[in-house]
């Protein structure tokens, strides 16, 4: 069973490169604020290209749904929607405790959270077994990374003379940061306890490489309830919905790209999580999230973000990057049989 394990894992590698890159694109996006991009992000990764690319994938997708019981569709939605809420409450946790702090502290909660309760609910005798205290070990060490990179963003800030402004309501900022890092963990919970629509789309001849597009056109598209509510208020209050009008058309190709990047990462997921076996939900999730945070520092730094930085401050990014990928590689041993 060496090698479905292995090609398990570098699918679900190459799913968080490409989850991980898809805001790259929006930094090109320079004559929009943050709501117009996100806004058409939402639009073309959670609506258009989800049930696109699941009608085309899915034979009979209406009836996959159809035939799915009432309690796994309602669970799939109620995932998706808090998954959307914990999006939302992302921005809302890092303009309080800062980016370094709250991207750490939201992504490991949403990591281990994701991968150890379904684990723990569906199978809690893997805990104390290998599978389990390899997924345990590999999240403790993923946790370890992410406080290397937060010190990497603190130091980074301090470097190159990024004001400290005097943040207000800190304690709430936190008390956010854990909200959404549980509520981003959702997701994965749609695609663990929404089996059933996979084994339905599998059993109406759809490939086992997409048969869980149904489970993800349906979480997303509930996810994207909240991302809109929010964008709609921020472009009202700020009164940017006029520069949709001016925009080149460069700038709606670049934003159906964000979205096509980021689904497709997630579609991506999905295929290999089935090829990683019963487990595929659970061990595949933290290995995904990992190099999804991985890829954004990359970007990151091609962009310039951590120009004029300190050798330190370098090093523990650096050592961040390789203690991540550490993890996987703890994650990875205890599944190969």
């Amino acid at each position: 069973m060496v090698e479905p394990i292995g090609l398990g894992i570098v699918i679900v590698v190459l799913a968080g490169i490409l989850n991980g890159s898809f805001a790259a694109p929006m930094k090109r996006m320079r004559g929009w604020e943050w709501e117009n991009s996100w806004l058409l992000f939402a639009i073309s990764g959670l609506l258009l290209f989800p049930w696109l690319i699941a009608f085309m994938t899915v034979p009979h997708l209406l009836g996959v749904y159809s035939a799915s019981s009432t309690s796994t569709l309602v669970k799939v939605v109620v995932f998706g929607l808090t998954w959307g809420a914990g999006s939302t409450l992302f921005g809302l946790g890092i303009s309080r405790v800062g980016m370094a702090l709250g991207f750490a502290l939201i992504l490991g909660i949403t990591a281990s959270f994701g991968s150890l309760m379904p684990l723990a609910v569906l199978h809690p005798e893997q805990l104390i077994r290998k599978r389990g205290i390899a997924l345990i070990a590999g999240t403790v060490v993923m946790t370890l990374g992410l406080i290397l990179l937060s010190i990497a963003g603190r130091q980074r800030e301090r470097d190159v003379g990024i004001a400290q402004t005097a943040r207000s309501g800190f304690t709430l900022g936190l008390i956010i940061c854990i909200f959404s890092g549980i509520f981003s963990s959702m997701m994965n919970f749609s695609f663990v306890f929404g089996d059933e629509l996979r084994l339905h789309a599998l059993a109406l001849g759809a490939g086992s490489a997409m048969a869980a597009n149904p489970i993800w056109s349906l979480t997303v598209t509930a996810g994207f309830v909240s991302n809109f509510m929010y964008c709609f208020c921020l472009l009202n209050k700020r009164r940017t919905w006029n520069l949709y009008s001016r925009a080149p058309a460069s700038y709606w190709m670049i934003g159906a790209s964000t979205g096509l990047l980021w689904f497709g990462g997630i579609v991506v997921y999905g295929m290999g999580a089935a090829t990683l076996g019963t487990l595929g939900g659970i061990i595949g999730w933290p290995v995904f999230m990992t190099l999804d945070i991985i890829a954004g520092v990359f970007w990151g730094a091609l962009a310039g973000e951590w120009k004029g930085s300190s050798r330190s401050t370098y090093a523990y990014a650096w050592a961040g990057v390789w203690v991540l990928l550490a993890a996987i590689a703890v994650i990875a041993a205890g599944n190969i049989a």
